[in-house]
């Protein structure tokens, strides 16, 4: 029991960080840095606030990944014999494993960005008319993945609460009924 609560409550809350940070940075970090005078402050302080939460994210991941394969061992045997949750299982694993490897390249862009953001930029998403090519390219995508990102961490939180419901007592007993079928 109190290890399904521990993998649960880091399953449950290093997601709704992931969710939250990304949802916050694109809306706050990157409102705030849009607001910046100088063009060439907006993409230096986006940088900045995004690195600082690199860290956090990174542990988010790792907790969420320590979290779920505690969950998946604590309900090995519903994941394997209740109709629904084996599929529930990988499809959540591979939402996770991409999400966290759209916000990891994510990372990646931003470092792009920091060391181009002398060029100056309209937004920290949204590239000066005489911006490099290269800078134009990595803020682009940066712009797409900043709600791509939220998106997909909240589908893994969604996920979740489906897998939720799928303990109830009537739910486990209706999946087990339907997989001796």
């Amino acid at each position: 029991m109190a290890n399904a609560l521990l993998s649960r409550s880091l399953h449950d809350l290093s997601a709704a960080a992931w969710f939250g940070g990304s949802l916050m940075g694109a809306v706050g970090v990157n409102g705030a840095a849009a607001a910046a005078k100088d063009p060439a402050e907006r993409t230096r302080l986006s940088t900045i606030g995004w690195g600082k939460w690199t860290p956090v994210v990174v542990g988010a991941f790792a907790a969420h990944a320590v979290g779920g394969i505690g969950l998946i061992l604590e309900n090995k045997g519903r994941v394997v014999g209740q109709t629904g949750v084996g599929a529930n299982t990988l499809i959540k694993s591979a939402v996770t494993v991409a999400g966290m490897g759209l916000s990891l390249y994510s990372g990646v862009l931003g470092q792009k960005v920091a060391k181009l953001s002398d060029q100056g930029a309209v937004g920290a998403t949204e590239p000066h008319p005489n911006a490099s090519p290269e800078l134009k390219s990595a803020q682009q995508q940066l712009k797409i993945l900043q709600w791509a990102i939220p998106v997909v961490s909240g589908t893994v939180i969604v996920l979740g609460a489906q897998q939720g419901e799928q303990q109830r007592p009537t739910n486990v007993a209706k999946g087990l009924l339907k997989k001796r079928r």
